[in-house]
């Protein structure tokens, strides 16, 4: 056992080498420190920058530290899911809202009760789905809508297709040289992202997967003709098949890239990588204005021993600067409050204005009515959907079959 006299030798050393080891262990040591997951630290262009936001809260602070972590979108899910089912995972999570829907009946996340007041915020529209049960369990930390992002110089005349048929013809004409015409997801490798890749298909069709009784179309004519579109396109030999969302995202940027159907936070990682690419947006070449909705909610872990520092983050994150630079990082999303984009900001990015007109024609990538079920539907549905794909399975076929499996597995659990 060492003596008190080595015990101080010790304890001095340690003071004394503190200084060399990046933050003081001092600060170390009295802070108490959050873990805050989230896809977006992971992302080319807005990572660093949200980073860089966390360590404004930081610096704020005498006693509360949040440390990113960055999990990539395509398995952010499974892994915190994992996490939280053992007892423990990251304190703050930014869920997908399909992902949110799921956690709340799993009983993973933390009821805010009267500690987030919506008399005490300007909160905007989609914060109504973040109600579950009439309770609150996070706040929105970025909504976004999706509209068509192109690229000038690759897509014939330099100008967007006016409706479907020119899409698929635009597409085919950009596609040569190691160049594409258009990027979407198709393997269950990334399920949560192609979900939204053929929510907007179906959507922009006229489909829905539920009606307003929460009655389960996936097998309606809209839907159909929206799979339908989907394995056109896929058929065309105008995409880069197989690549993944992080792959044809970076090849946009690189010029390689003609359209894809995407939300205001790849347009605004577009314009942070290549600004001077000539990228512009306009609606989705579809037959509706209907597209889907990204609500990704900022939201507490359950199983948290920090509840209180966790609550003085969102609080934080809630202050009208801190929304204000958030959006600002973000770019063409919003926030969870209304904040008013200057008119330099439109001068200088036009396309902001084509996602935020897209709003009203906004519809959340769920099966409404049937949220919390949406994800066993989900697998269905794409499971479905593959088939028609790769496997030539008529789309009237694959969706008669979705919808009887999600009438007896789903509906009947």
């Amino acid at each position: 056992m060492p003596s008190n006299r080595h015990v101080s030798m010790i304890v001095a050393a340690g003071i004394a080498l503190a200084p060399l080891l990046g933050p003081s262990l001092a600060q170390a040591q009295s802070k108490e420190t959050i873990t805050f997951a989230g896809a977006t630290f992971a992302e080319a262009g807005r990572g660093e920058k949200l980073k860089a936001w966390v360590e404004k809260f930081n610096k704020s602070q005498d006693k509360i530290e949040v440390q990113p972590i960055a999990i990539p979108f395509s398995t952010l899910a499974n892994t915190v899911f994992t996490q939280m089912g053992g007892g423990g995972g990251p304190d703050l999570v930014r869920f997908d809202q399909i992902d949110y829907y799921a956690a709340v009946p799993a009983n993973r996340l933390l009821a805010l009760g009267d500690a987030i007041k919506d008399a005490d915020y300007k909160f905007t529209a989609p914060d109504k789905y973040l109600k579950v049960g009439g309770k609150r369990y996070g706040i929105a930390f970025e909504t976004s809508n999706y509209v068509l992002i192109y690229n000038k110089s690759l897509v014939p005349g330099g100008k967007p297709p006016a409706n479907f048929e020119e899409f698929l013809a635009s597409a085919k004409a950009a596609t040569a040289d190691g160049k594409f015409g258009y990027a979407f997801r198709a393997t269950m490798a990334e399920r949560a992202g192609f979900w939204q890749d053929v929510c907007n298909f179906v959507f922009g069709f006229g489909g829905r997967w539920s009606d307003e009784a929460g009655n389960p179309t996936i097998n309606s004519a809209k839907v159909i003709e929206g799979i339908a579109a989907y394995k056109k396109m896929y058929d065309l030999g105008a995409t880069p098949k197989g690549a993944d969302a992080a792959t044809y995202r970076r090849m946009f940027w690189e010029g390689k890239l003609a359209m894809e159907v995407d939300n205001g936070g790849v347009a605004a990682i577009f314009n942070q990588q290549a600004p001077d690419l000539p990228m512009a947006a306009a609606p989705s070449p579809f037959p509706t204005r209907a597209q889907g909705l990204i609500l990704a909610p900022l939201t507490i872990n359950a199983n948290t021993k920090h509840k209180d520092a966790a609550i003085t983050f969102m609080k934080w994150v809630l202050q009208p600067e801190n929304q204000r630079e958030l959006q600002d990082i973000i770019g063409a999303s919003s926030v969870a409050t209304t904040v008013e984009r200057s008119t330099d900001d439109i001068a200088k990015k036009p396309w902001l204005k084509v996602f935020d007109d897209q709003t009203p024609n906004a519809v959340p990538q769920l099966v409404i009515g049937l949220e919390t079920k949406t994800p066993d539907i989900q697998q269905i549905v794409l499971e479905q959907v593959l088939k028609v794909l790769q496997g030539g399975m008529d789309p009237k076929k694959a969706m008669d079959d979705a919808q009887q499996m999600v009438t007896t597995r789903v509906l009947k659990k």
